[in-house]
Protein backbone atom coordinates (compact mmCIF):
# COMPACT_ATOMS: atom_id res chain seq x y z
CA UNK A 1 0.00 0.00 0.00
CA UNK A 2 1.54 3.37 -0.99
CA UNK A 3 1.90 6.21 1.49
CA UNK A 4 -0.80 8.91 1.52
CA UNK A 5 0.49 12.28 0.38
CA UNK A 6 -0.35 15.45 2.25
CA UNK A 7 -2.14 18.12 0.20
CA UNK A 8 0.40 20.94 0.54
CA UNK A 9 -2.12 23.74 -0.09
CA UNK A 10 -4.34 22.42 2.70
CA UNK A 11 -1.41 21.90 5.08
CA UNK A 12 -0.56 25.62 4.81
CA UNK A 13 -4.14 26.70 5.56
CA UNK A 14 -5.34 24.21 8.18
CA UNK A 15 -3.94 22.43 11.23
CA UNK A 16 -5.12 19.57 13.39
CA UNK A 17 -5.90 19.87 17.10
CA UNK A 18 -4.87 17.25 19.62
CA UNK A 19 -8.29 15.59 19.38
CA UNK A 20 -8.10 15.43 15.56
CA UNK A 21 -10.41 18.31 14.67
CA UNK A 22 -9.29 20.66 11.90
CA UNK A 23 -8.88 24.39 12.57
CA UNK A 24 -8.90 27.24 10.07
CA UNK A 25 -8.28 30.99 10.14
CA UNK A 26 -10.86 33.66 9.35
CA UNK A 27 -10.92 35.49 6.04
CA UNK A 28 -11.04 39.32 5.63
CA UNK A 29 -8.25 40.12 8.12
CA UNK A 30 -5.51 41.23 5.69
CA UNK A 31 -6.37 44.68 4.39
CA UNK A 32 -9.04 47.44 4.50
CA UNK A 33 -8.95 47.13 8.28
CA UNK A 34 -9.80 50.78 9.01
CA UNK A 35 -13.49 50.22 8.22
CA UNK A 36 -13.75 47.21 10.55
CA UNK A 37 -14.45 47.58 14.26
CA UNK A 38 -11.85 46.75 16.89
CA UNK A 39 -13.89 43.84 18.24
CA UNK A 40 -14.44 42.41 14.74
CA UNK A 41 -10.70 42.51 14.02
CA UNK A 42 -9.99 40.75 17.34
CA UNK A 43 -12.46 37.99 16.45
CA UNK A 44 -10.88 37.56 13.00
CA UNK A 45 -7.53 36.74 14.66
CA UNK A 46 -8.97 33.67 16.38
CA UNK A 47 -8.87 30.26 14.78
CA UNK A 48 -12.15 28.38 14.37
CA UNK A 49 -13.01 24.68 13.95
CA UNK A 50 -13.89 23.76 10.35
CA UNK A 51 -17.56 22.96 9.69
CA UNK A 52 -18.54 19.30 10.14
CA UNK A 53 -19.57 19.04 6.47
CA UNK A 54 -15.99 19.79 5.35
CA UNK A 55 -14.12 17.74 7.98
CA UNK A 56 -14.07 14.36 6.12
CA UNK A 57 -12.65 15.89 2.93
CA UNK A 58 -9.93 17.71 4.87
CA UNK A 59 -9.03 14.57 6.84
CA UNK A 60 -8.17 12.90 3.52
CA UNK A 61 -6.01 15.90 2.55
CA UNK A 62 -4.21 15.92 5.92
CA UNK A 63 -3.54 12.24 6.74
CA UNK A 64 -0.89 12.86 9.45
Amino acid sequence: MPKLKTHKGASKRFKKTGSGKIVRHHASARHILTSKSRSRKRKLRQGVVVDAANQPELRLMLPN
